[in-house]
């Protein structure tokens, strides 16, 4: 075969190929913009839902609102929660909907959870208020004003003088005003909806979004006084049997439980623990380093965990459930008191099965909870509240447990632990002065630990 051929077969095979590569490039931009269709229609369309949503979500409200009849009125809390649910779930669906409508979030929300907690207490004979109504009345507002702004901006969708962002756009938008510095331009399609949020009333109530939630002091370190950052690091040091001239300040947090936040390089990995700064009481752990094959049994973790909470004070704490991934033991200890499990007081210890060392910690409930209680005594036995465990269940133990409500309250129970007729167990919690079942926990049981759910 000649130079001159080739050379052609060169020129041919060159040509063949960029054929080939163009061909798929073409290919690939039509199919990419294929997608692109398809994203936007999604988009379109969670958008649609999330503006019809929130104009139902408006009308449940305001029939909420004149409902004087508990049985009505607790079936339109109910919906209203389903209807705030709808919503949020549309949101969802939203390139980053859930950070630049974080205001709509947050609304969505709260307002679900405070419709659901009314809906309970109506179920339980509690009266509907004037305060309650008055409020109710006061979302039904905000909620008709977010769907006012979402419908303006669903008829600029529609009419296509407005363009759904893809994810990669959101995302590279976020990055970028992260990076300058600055807040994300009004312009967007989300911003445009929280440029004028409206004003939320103050929700009081017995759940996690209640106002009077947002205040409240960690009760573990009350009178306790603050501590300097080289006081913090040194509490870091004892708690970690470690010298204190190791740890370096990353951060210093405010907040509701302002903390110390320290770092430091232990056995190969990075260390980071929080301090608080009332107290010098340790809020949580990290460590990052690797973990070896497993040479503990999940007996010998459970007593590593536990000789660590005994040793740096943390006294009659009980293991509720666990779980083994990775070679990590996780934990959930409860605090006891006159034998009474306390729930709301619990600590997580995760230990690495390698060698049996602590290298997770979390008090947040602890600190933020225990004290000593005035625990009054049950007004119903045990096996007076075992009547409200369904026949279906067998009742395998039970124990008297202080649970916490969806907000800063307790309720004392009796804790029955049960099995069902297919051999998989349920706890029920029953309300130890009304009789009323409180709570219900589905436990799954695998190899690896116990879930709760």
């Amino acid at each position: 075969m000649d130079k001159k051929r080739i050379k052609v077969l060169g020129v041919i095979f060159v040509a063949a190929a960029f054929l080939i590569t163009a061909g798929f490039a073409v290919q690939g931009h039509l199919r990419a913009a294929q997608y692109r269709r398809l994203l936007d229609n999604g988009y379109r369309h969670a958008f649609a839902e999330l503006t019809t949503a929130a104009g139902e979500l408006d009308v449940s409200l305001q029939k909420a609102a004149y409902a004087t009849s508990p049985a009505l009125f607790s079936v339109l809390c109910a919906q209203t929660y389903t209807k705030a649910m709808a919503a949020q779930s549309a949101l969802g669906e939203l390139p980053y909907g859930n950070i630049e409508l974080e205001q709509t979030a947050a609304f969505l929300a709260k307002t679900g959870d405070y419709a659901l907690a009314l809906a309970g207490a109506a179920e339980t004979g509690q009266v509907c208020t004037q305060e309650h109504r008055d409020t109710l009345q006061s979302l039904s507002q905000s909620a008709a004003e977010i769907s006012a702004v979402l419908e303006r901006i669903q008829a600029d969708l529609s009419a296509g003088t407005l363009e759904p962002e893809s994810v990669e756009e959101a995302r590279e938008r976020l990055i970028a005003a992260g990076q300058e510095g600055e807040q994300m331009e009004s312009g967007s399609t989300f911003q445009t909806a929280e440029a004028d949020f409206p004003e939320v009333p103050s929700l009081i109530y017995d759940g996690p979004f209640s106002e009077h939630l947002s205040n409240r002091s960690p009760r573990m370190l009350e009178g306790m006084p603050q501590v300097d950052e080289q006081t913090a690091k040194e509490a870091a040091a004892s708690f970690l049997g470690l010298r204190s001239d190791i740890f370096t300040l990353t951060s210093s947090g405010e907040g509701a439980l302002p903390t110390y936040g320290f770092t430091a390089l232990v056995d190969g990995g990075e260390l980071y623990i929080e301090v608080t700064k009332q107290g010098g009481q340790i809020l949580q752990l990290l460590s990052s380093r690797p973990i070896g094959e497993q040479a503990l049994t999940r007996r010998e973790g459970y007593d590593a965990a536990a000789a660590f909470l005994s040793h740096r004070g943390f006294q009659d704490m009980y293991p509720s459930y666990a779980i083994t991934q990775n070679g990590l033991l996780t934990i959930h200890f409860a605090a006891r008191q006159d034998g009474i499990y306390c729930y709301p007081d619990l600590v997580k210890v995760q230990v690495a099965l390698d060698t049996g060392d602590v290298v997770g910690f979390e008090a947040h409930g602890y600190l933020m909870n225990h004290g000593a209680r005035d625990l009054s005594a049950p007004t119903l036995s045990a096996e007076q509240a075992s009547e409200q465990v369904p026949d279906s269940l067998s009742v395998l133990s039970t124990q008297l447990a202080l649970i916490p409500t969806g907000g800063e309250y307790e309720v004392l129970c009796h804790e029955f632990k049960c099995q069902s007729e297919n051999g998989s167990h349920v706890l029920i919690c029953v309300n130890a002065q009304t009789g009323e079942q409180e709570r219900i926990l589905l436990l799954l049981e695998e190899e690896s630990g116990t879930l709760v759910i």
